[in-house]
């Protein structure tokens, strides 16, 4: 069986590389990868973004000690998104803000809606 091709093209040469705790299943941050940061992380096994502000490369946790193992990697259907499953590394403090994941933020929702916790019954 093939590997997949990343289709890098889509997004002017990058790809969303979105960074999930193997162990729990947190989503931790969403970074870009280019065809090199890409090969980077497969060669090392650790996860190397290409920063878009500095235009150049970067190993998440260089500085911090907080490295991301890269334990499992897929893509979506379209071949244009990946999922990097990963092992924290240090301290777990993966956003620069301190915190376990970037995704801390919440946002409001013009409507609420109930959450259903069971199926609804068939009507007979």
């Amino acid at each position: 069986m093939n590997e997949p091709e990343i289709d890098f093209e889509k997004m002017q040469g990058l790809a969303p590389a979105i960074v999930q705790d193997a162990l729990n299943g947190e989503i931790l941050m969403l970074g870009f990868m280019n065809r090199e940061a890409w090969e980077r992380t497969r060669d090392t096994g650790y996860v190397t973004f290409y920063s878009r502000t500095r235009n150049e490369l970067w190993t998440k946790g260089e500085t911090s000690g907080n490295r991301l193992s890269m334990l499992f990697a897929s893509t979506d259907c379209d071949r244009d998104t990946l999922l990097l499953q990963v092992e924290v590394e240090g301290a777990g403090m993966v956003c620069h803000q301190g915190t376990r994941s970037c995704f801390t933020q919440k946002l409001s929702l013009p409507v609420s809606r109930p959450v259903e916790t069971a199926a609804p019954e068939r009507a007979r």
